[in-house]
């Protein structure tokens, strides 16, 4: 027997599909198990924020950087006795707002549903200054930051950078605390590769969200300036 074609049709799923009462009900249980989980409340927003909310920086973005730079610094430094330097994410990663009110764990789920997990990254300050601070001068977004700060001129020239508000050393290793997925090279920040040495936190980026919004009873995050371009 010889097969001679593949037939297939296109099945809506929709209101109009008999809900199978006897796997709903085995279902059921679970399912309020996990919307329990999901909807309780660990931290409470002042205001509603989302990454469109400023060109080079944004609320949201800060509070990410931030609290990924806090909460994976206590893993890395339990480990290597030093501490994480700055943090790099993606504007891309951030996939929901937090709106004004209650803060739940569904909160961390809806703004990053992906499973990437953090990586530390020893990168030497010249690297960090000819690919990566090259690299957000020409992207013109916000990225997410932390630990780093750039001023731009007029025309998106990088004119200052800093790590810890100090200049950078271009001899000088620091530790960068980032996702796998950018590590890997997405977005284009192919200079991870060049690091000298690479930790894996074995940590979730939505954890270290978790993580912080258990910690703060309050969350207040503002635009400030860790990434501005002059007029």
């Amino acid at each position: 027997m010889n097969l001679v074609r593949i037939e297939g049709k296109k099945i809506n799923i929709n209101d109009s599909i008999e809900l199978n009462q006897e796997i709903d009900d085995f279902v059921k249980p679970y399912r309020e198990h996990v919307n329990k989980d999901l909807d309780s409340v660990i931290s409470y927003a002042v205001d509603t924020y989302s990454k469109s909310d400023g060109d080079f920086n944004t609320a949201i973005g800060n509070l990410f950087a931030d609290a990924v730079l806090e909460q994976s610094n206590i893993i890395f430094n339990k480990r290597t006795g030093e501490n994480l330097d700055m943090t790099l994410l993606n504007h891309g990663g951030i996939r929901s707002i937090i709106s004004k009110g209650n803060i739940t764990t569904r909160t961390a789920f809806e703004i990053m549903p992906f499973e990437n997990s953090l990586v530390a990254v020893a990168m030497k300050g010249q690297t960090i200054q000819d690919s990566l601070v090259r690299y957000l001068s020409r992207a013109k977004r916000a990225h997410p930051i932390a630990g780093l700060k750039i001023k731009l001129d007029k025309d998106f020239k990088a004119i200052e950078a800093t790590i810890n508000n100090k200049p950078i050393d271009p001899n000088k290793t620091y530790y960068v605390v980032t996702n796998d997925y950018l590590y890997h090279g997405g977005d284009g920040m192919s200079f991870f590769q060049t690091n000298d040495s690479l930790y894996d936190l074995n940590y979730k980026v939505r954890n270290a969200l978790l993580d912080h919004f258990k910690k703060v009873d309050t969350i207040n995050p503002v635009r400030d300036d860790r990434f501005i371009k002059l007029n």
